[in-house]
C-alpha cells in the first residue's frame, strides 16, 4: 500500500475520470454554470425597485452560490461513486487515499473556477454590480468557498445511502450557516446563543470575509483571519472525508 508522497499520474487520472463523468451530465453541467448566475439575474429584477439592496447583497452572493451549488453536485456525485461501487474498486488498488481525494479535489477545483469566473463575470458585467474592493479578489474568494461547499459535500457523502439523503444535508447543514452567517441579519443582532454559535460555522469566516472587501475594500487582518479560518475548515473536511475511506482487500 502506498502512503505519501502523491501520485501525480493516479491525481491526474481520477480528476479526468471525473471531469469525463461531469460532462456527460449536461444536467449537473447546467445547474454548476447556468444556475448562480441565473439566480443573480432573478434578484436583480426581483429587488428593481429596491437597488440599493440589490449592490448591499449581490457581492457576497457572487461568493455564496459556486458554495451552494458546489455542495450539492459534490455530495450526490461522491455518493453515486460510493453506491456504484466505483469507490470500492478503487481502493482495492495499491493506491493512497490521499491519491483518490486529490484527484477528486483538483476536478472539482476546475469546475468551481469556472462556475466562479462565469457567476462573476455576469454579476460584474451585465449586472452591474458594484463592490469597493478589488473584483479580482472577490473572485478568488468566491472559488475558495466552491472549495469549501466540494470538500463538506465529499465529507457528507459518507453518510447518505440515497441521493434523497445526500440532498436532505443541505437544509440540515447548509441552511443554518446561511441563516447565521450574517447574510440576512447582522450577528451581532442575533440572540446571543444563535450568535455564539455562528463562531462554530465556516460559512460565518467565508461571508465576513467576501463581506470586507464588496463593501470595506479590503480584507485587513480580520479579513485574512477568515480567510484562514476557511481554508482551514476546507483541509479538515476534506481529511475527514479520507477518513470515511475504507481500504478493500481484492
Amino acid at each position: 500500500m502506498r502512503g505519501f508522497p502523491i501520485g501525480p499520474r493516479i491525481v491526474y487520472a481520477t480528476a479526468v475520470r471525473v471531469l469525463t463523468q461531469l460532462r456527460r451530465d449536461p444536467r449537473t453541467v447546467a445547474l454548476l454554470m447556468l444556475v448562480p448566475p441565473f439566480l443573480l439575474v432573478l434578484l436583480k429584477y426581483a429587488l428593481q425597485r429596491s437597488p440599493a439592496t440589490f449592490q448591499h447583497v449581490g457581492g457576497p452572493l457572487v461568493g455564496m452560490f459556486p458554495f451552494i451549488t458546489m455542495f450539492v453536485v459534490t455530495s450526490i456525485t461522491m455518493l453515486r461513486e460510493r453506491t456504484s461501487g466505483t469507490l470500492e474498486r478503487l481502493m482495492t488498488l495499491p493506491l493512497a487515499k490521499l491519491d483518490l481525494l486529490v484527484g477528486y479535489g483538483l476536478a472539482f477545483a476546475l469546475v468551481a473556477t469556472l462556475e466562479a469566473l462565469i457567476t462573476a463575470g455576469v454579476a460584474f458585467g451585465p449586472l452591474d454590480v458594484r463592490v469597493a474592493g478589488s473584483t479580482a479578489l472577490v473572485m478568488a474568494l468566491a472559488v475558495g468557498n466552491a472549495l469549501l461547499g466540494m470538500s463538506l459535500g465529499l465529507f457528507v457523502s459518507a453518510f447518505a445511502r440515497t441521493e434523497f439523503q445526500a440532498v436532505q444535508f443541505f437544509p440540515a447543514l447548509i441552511t443554518p450557516q446561511m441563516i447565521l452567517c450574517g447574510l440576512f441579519v447582522a450577528r451581532d443582532h442575533m440572540a446571543q446563543a444563535l450568535y455564539a454559535i455562528s463562531y462554530a460555522m465556516p460559512l460565518t469566516y467565508a461571508y465576513e470575509a467576501l463581506s470586507r472587501v464588496t463593501s470595506q475594500g479590503t480584507l485587513g487582518a480580520r479579513g485574512a483571519l477568515d480567510v484562514i479560518v476557511t481554508a482551514s475548515a476546507t483541509v479538515l473536511a476534506l481529511a475527514l472525508g479520507a477518513a470515511t475511506l475504507r481500504r478493500r482487500t481484492p
